[in-house]
């Protein structure tokens, strides 16, 4: 089966709570706007030249099959930081594909966010491509019972 390469993307991200690990999970995506699509996902290459658009500005077919690079970790011990992180680097020359990162762990965000975007300059770097630019998000959460945090590139089409 063929399918068309991605020409846009959308950074993501997501926390909350439920009464199970997969209702917290559930829960996140839904607040990241992508819960109720099917997440395909995905080893970490941006398409040549993709466009950075916001999740409000396309449209995600409800039950359909959505190609994304995640970060997500869960926890239930009451008071710990979960946090998820996501980066993209994209290289100068607009030719060559960009490289996403993905990184989750019970440690504050800024840690999250600093390990993801040195992951993104090292595949730059054995890959012998120049970047241009990194972009991140990343959402932390403090557990309260059950939760789960989530952040994603998700690629798609214009």
């Amino acid at each position: 089966m063929m399918t068309k390469t991605p020409n846009i993307y959308c950074l993501v991200k997501g926390a909350a709570e439920g009464r199970t690990r997969l209702n917290a999970f559930d829960k996140a995506l839904l607040q990241a706007g992508v819960g109720d699509t099917n997440l395909m996902r995905m080893s970490s290459i941006l398409p040549p030249a993709a466009e950075q658009v916001s999740v409000n500005d396309i449209v995600l077919p409800k039950g359909a099959l959505i190609p994304l690079a995640y970060a997500a970790i869960d926890g239930t011990t009451p008071g710990r930081v979960i946090s998820a992180a996501i980066a993209v680097g994209i290289p100068q020359d607009e030719r060559e594909p960009g490289v996403i990162m993905e990184f989750e762990d019970h440690a504050h965000l800024d840690t999250v966010e600093e390990i993801v975007r040195q992951m993104v300059v090292d595949g730059f770097e054995y890959r012998n491509r120049k970047l241009k630019e990194i972009k991140s998000i990343g959402v932390e959460h403090r557990v309260k019972q059950t939760a789960s945090v989530f952040a994603a590139a998700v690629l798609w089409y214009k």
